[in-house]
């Protein structure tokens, strides 16, 4: 098969061919109808720091996907999977054992292996998956928004850790994952979306933010506090990960509102501990994946419900051969998923 490799620590990729995935008795094989972008694939195209410290070479990425099951495992139970069914997959493998996986709390298992991270991914036209891993998708929902269901969880889980219904949303960084739709979806009353790059905060609007502010063109702290009477947003979701974002983001975070963050900082951030979160008794709340597999649920009914339009989130969808042509276009600012089709062109 043709699959998109990280053949060598250093900048760039290669398509190789090589052998289809050997299932185990408790694996899926998946034939990949189409794989979305990542920030994380970035990351390992471009071999930055971090890449450096967690990919092996040589090894196949992606773990953004949908796809049809080719073959199970001689003991997967056909209630679990069976051929011919529409999926997609956590890509966070859990241990199981650890003391997280034995208190409810697999998405951050002790230790967790990700598929495209740790072990071969979905930038293929094969993609191997531990059967438990496996999520069947609804058939009214399209092909293209089942590719993102990755990311689209991450989003979920960052609006849906606390309450929103009926409350002001502060959205730092308005990145291409639905993040607006969805807090307006869950009934947010008024959101702002804090954005350097003008064709994303053009998008935020397209996607139910109602205010999408510079932070380069002016003070988005006092922006942001006089529309909500001076009191500041109930809720902060970071998906920046920028330190001034972040910084920016607690400002403007009322006193007893809470904080979800999801971007990941490429540095160490300093904060003003005293004056925005412990005199103003916020809540912190660190996300990482989805909750495992409630997000699943939560993410499928209101994709169901018609709420979310993501649509203003696609941009191209290329061959795996395009694979360069994606990435610089990524790496110049664009704000889409760009989807592959490794198998062929998208039905």
């Amino acid at each position: 098969m043709q699959a998109l490799r990280k053949p060598r620590p250093e900048r760039g990729a290669a398509l190789e061919t090589v052998p289809v995935p050997i299932i185990g008795p408790n694996d899926v094989l998946v034939r990949v109808r189409a794989a979305s972008i990542c920030g994380t694939d970035l990351h390992i195209y471009a071999w930055d720091p971090w890449s450096a410290s967690r990919i092996h070479p040589p090894m196949t990425f992606g773990h953004e996907f949908c796809g049809v099951v080719e073959r199970v495992g001689d003991e997967v139970p056909e209630l679990m999977a069976k051929p011919g069914e529409f999926v997609s997959a956590e890509m966070h493998v859990n241990c199981g054992h650890c003391r997280q996986c034995r208190v409810g709390q697999p998405h951050v298992c002790q230790n967790l292996e990700i598929i495209g991270i740790d072990r071969n991914g979905c930038f293929a036209e094969f993609v191997s998956i531990p059967a438990k891993n496996i999520w069947k998708i609804d058939p009214a929902i399209p092909e293209h928004y089942g590719a993102i269901l990755d990311p689209l969880g991450n989003a979920v889980h960052t609006v849906l850790s606390g309450d929103i219904a009926g409350q002001t949303v502060a959205v730092t960084g308005a990145g291409p994952i639905g993040l607006m739709a969805i807090a307006k979806a869950c009934g947010c009353s008024t959101l702002f979306a804090t954005e350097v790059n003008a064709a994303r905060r053009a998008m935020a609007l397209r996607m139910g933010a109602d205010l999408a502010l510079d932070p380069s063109a002016g003070d988005v702290v006092a922006q942001v506090r006089e529309a909500t009477d001076g009191s500041g947003a109930d809720i902060l979701l970071e998906m920046s990960g920028h330190p001034t974002a972040i910084r920016q983001g607690f400002q403007m975070l009322r006193a007893g509102g809470r904080a979800s963050l999801l971007g990941i900082p490429s540095q160490p951030v300093t904060l003003d501990l005293v004056n925005d979160i412990i005199f103003k008794g916020a809540t912190v709340h660190g996300i990482f994946g989805r909750l495992m597999f409630k997000t699943w649920v939560q993410m499928t009914e209101l994709l169901k419900s018609g709420k979310l339009n993501l649509e203003p989130l696609f941009g191209e969808r290329l061959p795996l051969g395009k694979f360069a042509d994606a990435f610089k276009m990524l790496e110049g600012g664009l704000a889409g998923k760009i989807l592959f089709y490794p198998n062929g062109a998208r039905r």
